[in-house]
């Protein structure tokens, strides 16, 4: 796939010349086999003085592509072997395993330990369903085995994804409180398992939940207008993995390399395929 990026017209000073820089970078732009592999040391750190300078990579379909030139995998810890965690981290590349924490698949290996009465809504994605995340009684053992799961492959950190099933309709009276109480809990599960927690989305609650998490992942917020609600987490030094699936990359990548993220464009299927911006300065 190509993008056609617009001859610059009527720009000037720092602007034009980051429009520049984003043009030269997007046009520059297994098996059965045994390997061995050591499980990684205590939660991912994120050095401050690199959150706006990390190459990222977010790839849950197709073959996965191990050569991508990028920092950080975020992968689907079901699908990812620990064939290709090792080849990874072999090249000391930093390894985020998406886990759903607030709703489940029918096709997951874990389905039937979620009880009915913790079954929700559909959550608008085939054969998933909310989850009622009031019942951390029953849901921790759940998501203490999926972060495990991650760790046991390779894994030095988690996405919290489905995390917002408050904003949706869940098919439970949540509210904003019980949300973040759990979001917490999840993230403090992750650390007591040597995981490094982002969070994924929700960003009405990144205000209440940026102190809990280490990074944050998010989709379109160009689109949707919503970048500086991320602002908690790039002004604490905190990574801001952040993605479009529409619009040039040329004019989205001057936002938010402004706001200290680091961006790419995808397609939604979310494939090996991507066209990342350049680094801040």
């Amino acid at each position: 796939m190509r993008i056609r990026l617009p001859s610059p017209s009527g720009g000037h000073g720092p602007r034009r010349t980051l429009r520049s820089l984003v043009a030269l970078a997007l046009l520059a732009s297994a098996g059965g086999c045994r390997v061995e592999w050591t499980p990684p040391g205590a939660p991912t750190p994120w050095p401050t003085e690199s959150a706006r300078h990390w190459r990222w990579q977010w790839q849950l379909s197709g073959p996965l592509d191990t050569g991508v030139d990028a920092d950080v995998f975020l992968l689907d810890g079901l699908r990812t072997t620990a064939a290709e965690t090792s080849a990874l981290r072999a090249r000391d590349r930093r390894l985020v395993c998406q886990v759903s924490v607030g709703a489940y698949a029918r096709t997951d290996p874990d389905a039937d330990r979620y009880p009915a009465a913790v079954r929700g809504a559909a959550a608008g994605r085939p054969g998933v369903r909310w989850v009622d995340v009031r019942r951390w009684e029953v849901l921790r053992p759940i998501l203490a085995d999926r972060f495990r799961l991650c760790r046991g492959k390779g894994f030095g950190a988690v996405a919290l994804a489905d995390a917002d099933g408050y904003a949706r309709r869940p098919g439970f009276p949540l509210d904003f409180d019980d949300q973040v109480l759990f979001n917490r809990r999840a993230a403090q599960l992750a650390r007591s398992l040597d995981l490094s927690p982002g969070l994924l989305n929700d960003l009405p609650q990144v205000a209440s939940l940026a102190p809990d998490f280490d990074f944050a992942v998010n989709e379109e917020c160009v689109r949707l207008r919503e970048c500086d609600r991320l602002l908690p987490f790039a002004d604490a030094g905190k990574p801001v993995f952040h993605v479009e699936y529409a619009g040039d990359p040329a004019d989205f990548c001057v936002t938010t390399v402004g706001y200290g993220f680091v961006s790419m464009r995808k397609t939604r299927d979310l494939t090996a395929w991507r066209a990342p911006c350049p680094s801040a300065p």
